[in-house]
């Protein structure tokens, strides 16, 4: 019988808009959830990056580093990736030519699907939060200054998911992905890119397992104001 496949999700992307952004789970405990995946750190700390079981950090001034894992992550998913769809790019293609492939052969827009795609890249921009303060700021108010980089001719490994529109608020409906280069130097938040070879490798997910911060004070007596929340995570994504 196959294991089933199950994305396990610290925090919700709701709250981290809202400003709930202090560590809430250790990315050590966050990995024995799963080998792959993304999220960020406490106070927003750059990108989370987890593949092949290790944890690196895309930190604002462009350095990407691997984590300490006693560090916390107020939002994070992961889950054990094994790919069940597979195929090959053979040509130039952009992020938009990509994100239509991938979305013919994900099994159902109905379902989460694990996406990771290894290539050579003609172009990669990515984009790494910076560190906040309290008083936190909701994260769309914090999208308008984070740090921008592009690279151009660096092999690597896009890494993220694909979430259903009815999900958005847990998640980012549709496409999150984070990107690390092969010498893992060079990460964050997948903005755009060029692929010039590669394969994409897709796992649809079984089921969701929602994990929330229930002994956080913060989490719990903060009323959370959701009434702009499609239109903040379209802008900040």
């Amino acid at each position: 019988m196959t294991k089933e496949a199950v994305l396990y999700q610290h925090g919700t992307l709701g709250a981290l808009m809202a400003g709930l952004m202090d560590g809430t789970e250790t990315i050590a405990n966050i990995l024995k959830r799963g080998d792959f995946g993304i999220g960020t750190l406490s106070g927003l700390d750059g990108e989370l990056i987890i593949l092949n079981g290790k944890a690196y950090q895309g930190r604002e001034d462009g350095a990407l580093i691997v984590i300490d894992e006693q560090q916390e992550t107020p939002y994070a998913a992961v889950t054990t990736f094994k790919p069940v769809i597979t195929f090959s790019v053979n040509k130039i293609v952009s992020n938009f030519d990509i994100n239509r492939l991938v979305r013919e052969h994900l099994k159902s827009e109905n379902l989460f699907h694990a996406i990771k795609i290894h290539g050579q890249f003609k172009k990669v921009h990515i984009r790494a939060m910076p560190k906040q303060e309290k008083p936190y700021k909701r994260l769309v108010e914090v999208s308008k200054e984070q740090p921008e980089f592009i690279k151009e001719d660096l092999a690597g490994t896009v890494v993220g998911f694909f979430t259903p529109e009815l999900f958005q608020g847990v998640a980012a409906a549709d496409f999150h992905l984070h990107f690390i280069d092969d010498e893992q130097t060079f990460g964050g938040h997948l903005m755009d890119f060029e692929l010039e070879s590669g394969i994409v490798e897709i796992e649809p997910m079984d089921s969701l397992l929602q994990h929330f911060p229930k002994n956080d004070e913060t989490f719990i007596h903060t009323a959370i104001d959701y009434a702009d929340l499609d239109k903040e995570i379209q802008e900040a994504e």
